[in-house]
């Protein structure tokens, strides 16, 4: 199986360079950097906020990074301490060393990368990769789990085609001249054209070759397992390019009726950059202020 990693040298440093400078104009404040062993690379985060109590880690999306959470970092650090995760395998400062298979090794990475933060107990807040890599961790690795607070999550349906339009659209839209982005962000509904040093950044990756699984969908019975104490919120938006959110919500009623669900109207599956507020209002209702 392969890995994920850059397809030469050049690409590799033109994107270190892009990163290195996109780091330096987001993030807000003061941060940690710290690289930490598992078994499938080194993964890079970032720890920001109060030196105490129970982390909020947040994992990015597909082909995304720490850098995706810019926005919401100073709000939850206020409350909490935070660490923003280079998801293994994704285009960050994180390095891929052994493969990804499905989402137990997804789990089992993420729960190495917890024990080597010595974290004991964590808020994971996850968007759409990042939701399904969460969901697996919470699954596989029970009790370490304080709250979950899952984005537009993966694994509620297979990608068609109409998931696949809105991915090219949006990154057409990202290449139109600046005063296009927006009445284009709109019309595609993806407002995260609209973030300037993002797209640079995405732009950069294109000598990226990533190698993690598609996410399957989740089955009921593995669904059935997140029938927990903890706190989960699934976050939907109503015009997600990614699944039904009304299928969504009514499968999640029936199999975990002990989380909630709220599908925010006018929002797709650019939740994070559609409504920055709310999403951050959510992560601290959910893992409590």
């Amino acid at each position: 199986m392969r890995i994920s990693q850059f397809k030469n040298d050049q690409a590799r440093d033109r994107f270190r360079t892009a990163y290195e400078r996109a780091l330096a104009d987001l993030w807000p404040g003061p941060r940690t950097a710290l690289d930490l062993p598992t078994a499938f690379g080194a993964t890079r985060v970032y720890r920001t906020g109060p030196p105490n109590g129970e982390p909020i880690v947040l994992l990015p999306g597909s082909g995304g990074n720490a850098l995706m959470w810019h926005r919401y970092i100073d709000t939850l650090a206020r409350h909490r301490p935070v660490i923003a995760v280079d998801t293994v395998g994704e285009p960050g400062a994180s390095v891929q060393t052994a493969p990804i298979a499905d989402g137990r090794d997804g789990a089992a990475w993420l729960e190495e990368l917890l024990d080597a933060m010595e974290v004991t107990a964590a808020h994971l807040v996850g968007c759409s990769y990042g939701g399904w890599l969460a969901l697996n961790h919470r699954i596989h690795h029970p009790g370490r789990t304080s709250s979950l607070t899952l984005v537009d999550p993966a694994g509620f349906a297979d990608f068609g085609a109409r998931f696949y339009t809105w991915l090219i659209a949006g990154a057409l839209a990202a290449t139109a001249p600046r005063p296009l982005r927006p009445p284009l962000a709109r019309l595609v509904g993806n407002s995260a054209v609209l973030e300037g040093e993002l797209m640079k950044l995405m732009r950069a990756s294109t000598g990226f070759r990533r190698a993690l699984p598609v996410p399957p969908v989740f089955s009921d019975e593995e669904l059935h397992q997140l029938r927990t104490p903890a706190p989960t919120l699934f976050l939907l938006g109503a015009r997600s390019a990614m699944h039904d959110s009304r299928k969504v919500a009514d499968r999640l009623g029936k199999l975990v009726p002990t989380a909630r669900v709220e599908i925010v109207p006018g929002a797709g599956h650019a939740l994070p950059t559609d409504r920055p507020d709310l999403v951050a209002d959510r992560i601290l209702g959910t893992v409590g202020r």
